[in-house]
């Protein structure tokens, strides 16, 4: 009985351990679950040490990028998992959809199927710079022959946008690479410096050298095809590098970088030591440390060479970037006692100069003025060159004699440039400038210091002329406002926050309503209706005018067939913008295939495009025009007399509608005259036959006036305000 009673207090304890047990690993395995993420596979060049390569003892994928890429996916709650590209260059790649990212590009390129791709935030500014053989003198970057890895095919298009003028040839490895430029075939060759500071340890190679004066940075970004789904992915992805932090990137450079990862072949030692290997035996230990000493010797120049290429400006010689941000940290650091003040200088109609001129004479220029400002700088100063003809200062506070000194010896000599130099050509300069505050010492951050210098030359540039403005803090605030437009707008087309709106159009004589434009509206949960003409300028900005115009002529026509199904057939009228053609040449196909979907006829959308459109791109517009209308689609040339061009268009533009712009009637001018005008325009556009409606009609004078010169359809405040869609819905036709 005894051994029955311990047997069961046995078989009870066991019970509660286990019990205990499962209570504590269910919790743990759910964490260990929701720790893993999802797994993106990434396809990876294998051949671009320290970039990408292949770890030798662990057989696996690693480098800055793989370690970068790691990083972000983390910090957006994925796990990344890498694999080598099968393809040969990342055009192919695009179209393999064992991927669900593939890197890297320097930004978003067309597949060799001719799908778009989309591209995620920028990693890092990977450096790229030319290496050829010693002593070789480049000539001008339009004109040069580059050889290039076929597996950089994404760079190489992005580099003949830059330079259109250079001629890039593919090879399939390194090697072939540097046989081409020993040949002559090739000027130079061109990777980025992270490559360069491995591939140039290769003892064979040590006839190459990096040329200095021919460095620039490109992105380095993942990218997929675009699709819903990849527009969520790289959203997320975008948060996850925007974490991390900017020391975490240099130290993930510096790690690779600093590592010795080239590693001799028998080959190298035998290119080395040549014929005297077997002669000279008993001296191979020395001549072992002599040539890992001339390799780490090499080494550590070549990072000398990229960090000052890196900070400094290769035309110019003035600090980069990075490199004038580093100063002026160091110098308000160093002279917290100092008062400074920062300016923005731009060059007004620099592309014109460049144009006229020619690049040289354009670059002599830019030269003059930092060797000018280099004169009256201190060393408590610093001048740099962000890109093109943008120079920042960092300039002690003298008072009105110091900037007399700045306009005396550099700024009056620069505008007389050209002029001193027998062309009629003077240079007008824009300048902004921000004079620091007590709190930019305590807490340094230049790029806060060079955007609020950046908005005060922006006023000076906008205004048409030329001169200096000080930072004005409510242009800053204008200009955080629209930075939280640009970013609140995908947010806003997933939250219904974007909405579309008609105004209705009608017939004058019988008051029927005949159609209505769709217009797009934003009530924001912070800032609550944000005007249009605040909102599209910052999207055209952003380059976002396509995805909001998409949006629009979606939801059209969603709302057309829901009205259709009521037994309600409407015709809408929806805006297309020069941008929009240019973002999509196809765009014809585009609404074809749209109208189809929703089950829709093409006579119940009408297509506007402005005035001003044909004027900027003829050619690209008028062939739209004829597509559009090949469709069945009803194009219409929105604000008529707006632009310059108004009756040149006319007999150019294959249009069915012409949409006048109300200003003709506005008491400005002589009104006897402008009559006069309005009255021939009518009959001229009738005699064309097309048909004409007059916007923005909000006086009963004004009605009645068109109508005796016969034009009945209007739009306008007069007849009706734009309205929500339900509102819109419950009009009866």
């Amino acid at each position: 009985m005894q051994k029955k009673a311990g047997f069961y207090l046995i078989l009870r304890a066991f019970e509660a351990v286990v019990l205990v047990l499962v209570l504590v690993l269910i919790p743990l395995f759910g964490m260990l679950g929701r720790a893993s993420g999802e797994e993106l596979i990434i396809g990876v060049p294998t051949d671009r040490c320290p970039v990408f390569y292949i770890d030798e003892d662990t057989e696996e994928i690693i480098g800055i990028g793989v370690d970068l890429m790691a990083e972000a996916a983390q910090n957006a709650g994925y796990t990344a998992a890498f694999v080598p590209l099968k393809e040969s260059n990342l055009k192919d790649a695009l179209d393999n959809p064992e991927y669900d990212l593939i890197m890297p590009f320097g930004s978003a390129v067309e597949s060799s199927a001719g799908h778009y791709s989309i591209v995620t935030a920028n990693l890092t500014q990977t450096p790229f710079v030319l290496v050829t053989k010693n002593n070789h003198v480049l000539p001008p970057m339009n004109s040069l022959h580059i050889g290039m890895i076929k597996s950089l095919g994404g760079a190489a298009e992005t580099i003949e946008t830059l330079y259109p003028g250079m001629d890039i040839y593919m090879f399939d490895t390194m090697d072939d690479c540097v046989e081409a430029l020993r040949a002559g075939e090739v000027d130079a060759l061109l990777h980025n410096s992270y490559v360069w500071s491995y591939v140039l340890q290769k003892p064979s190679y040590s006839d190459l050298s990096i040329e200095a004066a021919a460095m620039f940075s490109m992105d380095f970004r993942a990218g997929t095809l675009d699709s819903v789904e990849a527009r969520k992915l790289v959203r997320r992805l975008n948060e996850g590098i925007d974490s991390i932090p900017e020391t975490k990137k240099q130290a993930i450079v510096l790690d690779y970088t600093n590592r010795r990862l080239y590693k001799k072949t028998i080959v190298d030692t035998i290119y080395e030591i040549g014929p005297l290997l077997l002669a000279i035996a008993v001296f191979f230990s020395l001549i072992i440390v002599i040539i890992v000493m001339r390799l780490r010797y090499v080494h550590l120049e070549n990072e000398k060479k990229i960090q000052k290429m890196i900070d400094h400006d290769p035309l110019t010689g003035a600090l980069s970037h990075d490199g004038f941000v580093k100063e002026v940290k160091k110098l308000l650091m160093e002279h917290p006692d100092i008062p400074y003040m920062i300016s923005f200088n731009n060059i007004r109609d620099f592309k014109f100069i460049n144009d006229t001129m020619g690049r040289n004479a354009a670059d002599e220029m830019l030269n003059f003025w930092i060797s000018r400002s280099l004169e009256i700088l201190s060393e408590e100063e610093a001048i740099g060159r962000l890109e093109s003809d943008h120079f920042v200062v960092l300039r002690k506070i003298g008072g009105s004699e110091k900037m007399a000194l700045d306009e005396q010896h550099v700024f009056e000599p620069l505008r007389n440039f050209f002029i001193d130099r027998g062309k009629d050509l003077k240079v007008r300069i824009c300048s902004g400038i921000y004079v620091l505050m007590p709190s930019d010492y305590q807490q340094i951050d230049v790029e806060v210091m060079l955007d609020k210098a950046r908005m005060a030359e922006k006023k000076v540039h906008d205004s048409k002329k030329d001169g200096y403005e000080f930072y004005n803090p409510v242009q800053w605030e204008k200009s955080k406002r629209t930075a939280y437009i640009i970013s609140r707008f995908p947010v806003a087309l997933r939250s219904k926050e974007l909405q579309v709106w008609y105004q209705p159009q009608v017939d004058y004589i019988s008051g029927k309503i005949i159609g209505a434009e769709a217009l797009c509206r934003w009530k924001d949960e912070q800032l609550g209706f944000i005007s249009p003409a605040e909102f599209i300028p910052a999207l055209e900005e952003a380059g976002l005018i396509y995805d909001m115009d998409c949006f629009v002529w979606n939801r059209v026509c969603q709302d057309l067939a829901l009205w259709n199904k009521m037994g309600k057939k409407r015709k809408i009228s929806v805006n297309l913008s020069r941008v929009d053609i240019q973002k999509n040449r196809e765009l014809p196909v585009y609404f074809s295939d749209l109208i189809s979907k929703y089950d829709l006829t093409a006579d119940q959308l009408c297509i506007e495009i402005t005035e001003t459109s044909y004027v900027e791109d003829p050619d690209l517009l008028i062939s739209t025009t004829y597509k559009l209308r090949s469709y069945g689609f009803q194009v219409e040339m929105d604000d008529f007399g707006s632009g310059y061009s108004s009756l040149n268009m006319l007999k150019e533009v294959p249009v069915d509608r012409i949409k006048l712009d109300i200003r003709f009637l506005a008491n400005i001018g002589n009104r006897r005259m402008g009559d006069i005008i309005l009255k021939h325009i009518i009959m001229m556009v009738r005699d064309l036959g097309m048909e004409i409606i007059a916007e923005g009609v909000e006086e009963k004078e004004q009605a009645e006036y068109l109508k005796e010169i016969g034009c009945t359809e209007m739009q306008g405040f007069l007849f009706y305000k734009a309205l929500p869609e339900n509102e819109f819905t419950a009009l009866k036709f």
